[in-house]
């Protein structure tokens, strides 16, 4: 199946999920590694990329 740059800029770009309670977070990335986002529901600044299956 082809996989299109439109798709996967949708799913995967700028979004973070939280470590401890799996949130998805939607972020720019420079602002994440900088520390300044927190999760909504746990307010944890441990995230990480979404996976790409």
């Amino acid at each position: 199946m082809a996989k299109f740059a439109e798709s996967e800029n949708r799913n995967f770009k700028n979004i973070f999920v939280c470590r401890r309670c799996k949130s998805k977070i939607r972020a720019p990335t420079l602002k994440v590694m900088a520390g300044g986002i927190k999760c909504r529901k746990c307010a944890s600044k441990v995230l990480r990329p979404k996976r790409k299956k």
